[in-house]
């Protein structure tokens, strides 16, 4: 990433600018309301959250307690904002013997419903989560997600097998414009789930940053014209909310190790991009989504480096993914395609 330009994008205290950058590099600032997973990435796609989702620093109301009690048939515990980890280090061996699912929500709008994969088997988890969903719904909740876990107390570890219950895009995401010109969308990670499967044709879901990377270069290798969009959750989820500034250290340089097998495998047309949704800084106080600028880098083979400065919405990068194939559509951001394709050599 340093010879991308990642180190010209903002000052780094122990890493100078590369004096030949090969990739073209900026930032971008998000507009919409929120600093969250589902607002950041429908913000790529185009699409701005104007209203915040509801958050609930408090816990969830009775309300929704109950008629989520209800719809599942049993008692729940927890119902406070808390990081998930502490939360079923601290309930999970009175989960295990009550078979009470563990409620908990974030600074972010999320409801999450955490449970022991040998209590609770996982399609059921599931679906206590889509009525969950459904109970959600007028309360302007933006995710409920799925956390299954397994092991004992002290040595209780969440799987692989999340899953996101997201409220669907409420307008026309750039994947939907891509989708209806016949172009293909394979979405790697929890792109599905974000989207609510709009605008995706094969999905591929992913437990670690290792998987998602290694599905993203056999999608590649099934890509026709079209786009893949991939998440790597482990920066987010083991490693920023956990304020795991090494863990997150490790993560970064493997993923680094494995840019140089991506950008091999690559074509003469294919355009890389890497980016971000939100912030989620493991050095800063609290275990929440920090809201400040995105990184924006991109490399085709034959760039000659340079800047694409900081751009005024998260929606630029979806503008000129249409712009790279042509389509000229009414959606919000500005492309930046000429600074990449007349700077070829």
């Amino acid at each position: 990433m340093y010879r991308l330009g990642i180190a010209n994008i903002a000052s780094f205290p122990l890493q100078h600018p590369a004096d030949a950058p090969l990739g073209c590099y900026g930032r971008a600032v998000e507009v919409s309301k929120g600093k969250d997973t589902t607002t950041g990435h429908w913000e790529i796609m185009g699409l701005i959250t104007e209203r915040p989702f509801a958050v609930f620093p408090h816990g969830f109301p009775a309300a929704i307690v109950s008629a989520l009690e209800s719809g599942i048939g049993r008692k729940v515990l927890g119902n406070r904002p808390s990081s998930g980890t502490v939360i079923i280090e601290e309930l999970g061996e009175q989960h295990l013997r009550t078979g009470m699912p563990i409620v908990y929500t974030s600074a972010d709008s999320v409801l999450q419903i955490a449970a022991h994969e040998d209590i609770v088997p996982v399609p059921e988890l599931y679906r206590w989560c889509e009525t969950a969903r459904k109970i959600a719904d007028p309360y302007d909740i933006e995710r409920v997600i799925a956390r299954p876990f397994t092991g004992t107390k002290g040595a209780f570890r969440r799987t692989g097998n999340r899953k996101d219950f997201a409220v669907p895009p409420p307008g026309t995401t750039v994947l939907d414009i891509l989708h209806d010109s016949d172009l293909e969308v394979i979405a790697v990670g929890k792109i599905r789930d974000i989207f609510s499967g709009r605008g995706i044709g094969r999905s591929f879901h992913t437990a670690a940053n290792e998987e998602g990377i290694g599905q993203t270069m056999a999608s590649y290798r099934l890509l026709g014209r079209g786009i893949i969009f991939t998440n790597l959750n482990d920066f987010d989820t083991l490693y920023g909310h956990r304020n795991d500034p090494e863990g997150f250290r490790k993560a970064l340089e493997y993923f680094d190790s494995r840019l140089t097998d991506i950008i091999r495998g690559m074509d003469d047309t294919t355009m890389l991009i890497i980016t971000a949704d939100h912030g989620c800084d493991p050095t800063t106080p609290g275990t929440d989504h920090t809201r400040e600028t995105i990184p924006i880098l991109v490399y085709m083979h034959g760039l000659r480096g340079r800047a694409i400065g900081t751009r005024r919405c998260f929606c630029d990068i979806g503008k000129t993914i249409l712009k790279a194939f042509s389509i000229d559509a009414d959606m919000n951001g500005v492309d930046f395609i000429d600074l990449i394709v007349t700077n070829k050599s």
